[in-house]
């Protein structure tokens, strides 16, 4: 029996390749106009960056992680999000120097030890942005704006954002203490999970998907109340911003997410059909994530989403993909004793500009038609005796079905106009 690959992982075969090229320039397309520069950071980090960046208590260290020991014995987690791995680099490569604020974005996979179901697997791929280095409201919703842009571009709808403010250290203090109270004597009502959240991290219950936990928390006190005058102030503008731009939103007094670095704005981007894990973007401010890392004081926001939800989405709402550029060239041989010529021809074509490509098969005249027509070529040249001793080939335009004669050591590059060949596809290249 063959081997199958890993629970919660999947192939991206070459027929679905080409959309995540195209999500992907997308993507850079919308963050380099911004003013984001990518960072590509290792797919594996020390466990403790996870442990002091994400939180101790948190469902993706205590459950989640993919952690090993090297052979030193030094423990080493594949990441599980990329956030704390781009303010380590940011850190480690003193970027903070050259300017003051360093504006990132990544694309890259993802680990995460959990049940795979719809839109959620064990190794996922997200593209993310951070703003290092400012307080300002306006960066908070230029990063919700950016995400909106780059689903606009690729055609989303129906997409609702959800934000709150989950407060800072001050004034998080009293608001545990008060959440702690009003859960004391429901303790017995809570799910086992929210039990132990109630011990170590209580703002993680007002984010449990249990029915019986959610029915509770509907009469919890909210955060957004217990705000100090600068978190406060914050979320005003952040809001404030939001509204002048007609940027519609929700909020969700019991929206925390699910990570600990997270102070004053918290966001989701939502897409409806997709049942309980419907959120394809998440993010939200992170002031204290450097200093916990180990740098000085120094304020963060940003964001990552999904790409496989993204794709899902897409395919939910019927959304037409662009079409690859197919091979400009395919050469068929009528006999095998044209392979030499028609392989020095096949580099001459390539050398030219254009794509091609042959049967390396010994297939015959008629199965190379059929995979010339099964890969799309624009055009077939084909490889005949009485031709060749002409010094010539038959161009054949698999479109008009037109065929004319030219020569085996033309310029190809001039022989027929690279808008003809390419046609619609020219400015559609992945």
């Amino acid at each position: 029996m063959f081997i199958q690959v890993p629970k919660g992982t999947q192939d991206i075969l070459p027929d679905d390749a080409p959309k995540w090229y195209y999500i992907e320039n997308k993507i850079r397309e919308v963050l380099t106009k911004y003013g984001y520069q990518e960072i590509r950071t290792p797919a594996f980090e020390y466990t403790e960056l996870f442990i002091r960046g994400i939180g101790e208590s948190t469902d993706i260290v205590t459950k989640e992680m993919f952690t090993f020991p090297d052979r030193k014995e030094r423990s080493l987690t594949l990441r599980p999000e990329g956030t704390a791995p781009v303010v380590r680099a940011y850190l480690e490569n003193k970027m903070g120097r050259a300017s003051k604020v360093v504006k990132l974005f990544y694309i890259g996979s993802m680990f995460r030890c959990e049940k795979p179901q719809a839109g959620r697997f064990r190794q996922f791929n997200q593209f993310g942005i951070e703003v290092i280095g400012t307080k300002s409201p306006e960066a908070d919703v230029e990063v919700i704006m950016a995400a909106l842009e780059i689903y606009e571009k690729l055609g989303l709808k129906n997409l609702e954002i959800v934000i709150n403010s989950v407060g800072c250290k001050k004034c998080r203090v009293d608001y545990i203490q008060k959440l702690k109270k009003f859960l004391r004597n429901k303790k017995d009502l809570l799910c086992l999970e929210c039990v132990k959240r109630y011990e170590k991290n209580p703002l993680r219950v007002l984010d449990c998907k249990k029915d019986s936990c959610q029915k509770i928390m509907e009469t919890a006190p909210m955060i957004t109340e217990n705000l100090c005058p600068e978190c406060k102030l914050h979320f005003e503008e952040v809001k404030s911003h939001l509204d002048d731009f007609k940027i519609k939103y929700q909020i969700d007094h019991k929206l925390v997410r699910g990570l600990d670095y997270y102070t004053k704005t918290a966001f989701e981007i939502v897409g409806k059909g997709l049942g309980a894990q419907n959120a394809i973007a998440g993010g939200g401010r992170y002031d204290d994530l450097v200093e916990e890392l180990g740098g000085k004081p120094t304020p963060g926001v940003g964001f990552a989403a999904g790409i496989e939800r993204m794709i899902m989405v897409m395919n939910q709402q019927k959304i037409n993909w662009p079409k690859p550029k197919c091979i400009d060239i395919f050469i068929v041989k009528v006999s095998e004793e044209n392979k030499d010529t028609a392989f020095r021809l096949l580099q001459k074509i390539r050398n030219s500009g254009l794509s091609a490509d042959l049967d390396y098969s010994n297939g015959s005249l008629k199965s190379q038609m059929r995979i010339a027509n099964k890969i799309g070529a624009r055009y077939t040249v084909i490889i005949g005796e009485e031709e060749l001793s002409k010094d010539m080939v038959t161009l054949r335009n698999m479109q008009t079905k037109e065929q004319k004669k030219v020569k085996l050591d033309g310029n190809w590059e001039d022989l027929t106009p690279r808008e003809e060949i390419h046609g619609n596809y020219k400015n559609k290249r992945y």
